[in-house]
Parts: C-alpha cells; structure tokens; sequence
C-alpha cells in the first residue's frame, strides 16, 4: 500500500477517537479547589486578635484621656494649696513678730520683778558704783537689768544698765546686743550718741555712756552666735572710746579668742561713723553702704551693727550683722553682744 494512503488511514483513525472521548470530556465537572481547614482557622484567630487589639486601644486612649483630666485637676490643687501656705506663711510671720514683741515685754516685767531687791540697793548705796563688774564685787551675782547711780568721777547720770554675771566669771557691762532683730541700728549720730533699743531686747547703750565707762583700763567682749547655735567669742585686753570731740575712736588691745581671725583689729584706731556723719577712711559712704553706724575704716571687715536677716536670708547680702573672720562678708549672724569690764576685775 502507498505509503501516502497509510497516513490518510492513521489521521482517520486518530480523528475517530476524538470524536469519540470529546463528549464525555466536556460533561466532566471542573475540580473544585479546595481550602485547608488550618488556612481558615489562623484567620479567624488573627480577626479576633485585631479586635482585641482596637479594643485595647480604645480602652488605653480612654484611660488617657481621664488621666489627662486627673492631672489637670491636680496640678489646679498644687497652685490653690501653694497659694495657701504662702498665706499661711505670711499670718506666721506676722504672729512671729507679735510674739517677740510680747516675749521682749514679758522678759522686762521678769527683769524688774527679779532684780528690785538689788536695784533698789545700788540706787540708795552711797559707794562708788560706776558698772557691773563694781556690782559683782558687792556680790549682786543675778544677771539682768541694774541702775547705776550717778557717779561725779566719769560725770555721768543714772543709767540702766544690762549686767551679764554669768559668763567667764561675770561682771560684764553689756553695750550691745543684737538678738531678736526689731530695733533698727540704721540710726543717726545723735541716736548712736545718746543709746536706743530695749535694754532686756536688741539696743545699743550710748557712745557717751560707752566713753564715760571706758575711761578706767577696760576690758572688751564680742560674743557672736551663728544659725546652727554655734558660739564664738573675741576678747581684748585693752579697750578704749575717746570722746565726741574725737568722733568716739576705737583703741584695741591684744585679741584672745575662737572666731578664727579677729575682725575688729581692721577697724581699731578708726572713728565711728553714722549715716549722717561720715568719718570712714574710704571715698565710699560706709555706714550707708552698711546701713548701720560703727568704726568704719574702709570699709568693714566686721560689722556688728548691721542689718538683722533672720535664717533663709542670712547668706545674701553684705549689709547684715558679719564678722568675715570667721564666716565672711555675706553671713549675717543671729546673735551678737558686745561687753565690757575692769581690766582689773577678779571674780
């Protein structure tokens, strides 16, 4: 057989087939694609997870929001509650003053109460009674508040007088104190001359009485006290005022003492200054620099008539009550007192 009749038999043969099987191929349903059930089962549990998650988030976002409002209200609380206890602060302040004022009243009525026996004596005694330390030999041994009689050899009147019998044998002749801090010592010439303050309180005794009581050898006492209730004390063998005349110049003898440097021998040999009579060694107005009156030189390195700063203020300014040798230029100290005696004194 040819072979080109054996070709034509064999594609009739294979289009007899397909047309056979192609029928039955059409009717055959399409596979299906099928999920996995683990597929299904992650989804559902990440749908749940971002639900959880928004809910989360809306509860945090509401939980803010209240905090915010909290904070607010606290912060208004802060502001009333400071404004408060400045208020408080301030009526204590004030009460503060009043209760000094009254304990200086209270300690004057102690005084007068205490010492009448003995002021009575000194006041009637016909012997020559011209300070404490004369007191304290005629065994008057309470410290406070005496009267001492005239006396024609330092031509002086009566004068009240403060007489520490207490401390390093006693006798002492107060002549300034600083301790409560009412009275100003930004005075003039004449206040400084004559004495001013609260005798049992802050005063100082008087440039006069001070020049009449230091013409005998004399002895000089500087007591000071810190914030802490630290005591310091400086003491001089010699101690002399001269006279008006001689715009009351300060002479110092030798210094003994604990206050780490002596802070008054800068001013010895210096004349006292207020604020209406300049008589520093410096261009500068001292005593209205320093606002209290003193030897001057030019201008301080101590200066105990300064301006009182109670504790929180003390360290800020170099016009208070100071004496650099021992806690600089800008502590203002809580207590000062200066006092005097015979330098031949024996207790």
């Amino acid at each position: 057989m040819p072979a080109k009749v054996t070709a034509q038999l064999a594609w009739l043969c294979i289009l007899t087939v397909f047309l056979a099987i192609y029928p039955a191929w059409l009717q055959k349903p399409p596979k299906r694609r099928t999920v996995n059930s683990n597929a299904q089962v992650k989804m559902t549990g990440c749908c749940n997870e971002v639900k959880e998650l928004k809910l989360q988030i809306a509860n945090m976002s509401a939980m803010m929001g209240e905090l915010n409002k909290k904070q607010e209200g606290d912060w208004v609380n802060v502001v009333m509650q400071a404004m408060k206890l400045e208020e408080i602060t301030k009526r204590l302040e004030s009460r503060l003053t009043d209760v000094e004022s009254k304990y200086s009243e209270m300690n004057s009525q102690m005084g007068i109460m205490q010492l009448q026996a003995a002021q009575t004596v000194t006041q009637t005694s016909a012997d020559a009674v011209y300070d404490c330390s004369s007191l304290y030999q005629r065994n008057y041994r309470i410290s406070g508040v005496y009267k001492l009689p005239p006396d024609e050899f330092l031509g002086s009147p009566e004068l009240e007088v403060y007489c520490d019998m207490e401390t390093d044998g006693g006798g002492w002749t107060v002549i300034q104190r600083r301790k409560v801090g009412l009275i100003s010592f930004n005075r003039d010439w004449k206040q400084y001359k004559e004495g001013f303050g609260n005798i049992r309180g802050d005063f100082w005794l008087g440039n006069e009485h001070i020049y009449r009581l230091s013409k005998r050898p004399t002895v000089l006492r500087v007591e000071l006290e810190d914030w802490e209730g630290n005591i310091r004390y400086a003491q001089y063998n010699h101690f002399t005022l001269s006279n008006e005349y001689n715009s009351y110049r300060l002479f110092l003898g030798n210094y003994t003492g604990t206050t780490g440097r002596d802070s008054l021998r800068y001013h010895n040999n210096t004349a006292f200054s207020t604020k209406d009579k300049d008589n520093d060694k410096c261009v500068d107005d001292c005593a209205k620099f320093r606002k209290g009156g003193y030897w001057y030189n030019c201008c301080t390195d101590s200066n105990l008539n300064g301006v009182y700063y109670r504790k929180g203020e003390h360290t800020k300014n170099m016009d208070g009550i100071t004496w650099y040798g021992w806690y600089g230029s800008t502590y203002s100290l809580k207590r000062v007192e200066m006092k005097i005696r015979a330098e031949d004194f024996k207790p």
